[in-house]
This record gives C-alpha cells, structure tokens and sequence, in this order.
C-alpha cells in the first residue's frame, strides 16, 4: 500500500511557508522539501514534532485516517 504524507497539504493549510515549518523543526528548507516531496523518508521524530505542531496525529500526517482529531 503506498501512503502519501498530507504534510505539504497541512502546511498550506496553516498558510506556512517551508521555511517557517523548517526552522520550527530546527531543519534545513531544502531537507524539509525532501520530506514533503517524499524524497527522504522523514524520521519518527519528526513526524512527532509536526502532529504535535499541527495539532493531529501521526497516522492523518501518513495518510492512515481522515480524521484530524489528535489521540489522547
């Protein structure tokens, strides 16, 4: 099963820049491109930091669920 990852999609979303998202993750832009375009797999810790950042959860970031709504 292919998943493809909603982060570019939540960040415009926010209305963020790749820039922004980056230095929040303390990140490079051009890496954090690659994440989003799926050249580079993105780490768990990373994917940690942006569900908590965008208020969601790991498997809506993956592509597993529709539903926003972060886990208790």
């Amino acid at each position: 099963m292919i998943m493809r990852l909603k982060i570019r999609d939540v960040r415009e979303d926010h209305d963020l820049t790749q820039q922004q998202v980056a230095k929040y993750l303390m990140c490079d832009q051009s890496l954090y491109s690659k994440y989003e375009r799926g050249e580079r797999d993105v780490p768990l810790n990373i994917m940690i930091k942006l569900a908590q950042f965008y208020k969601t959860s790991i498997d809506y970031l993956v592509g597993l669920t529709e539903n926003k709504k972060p886990y208790r």
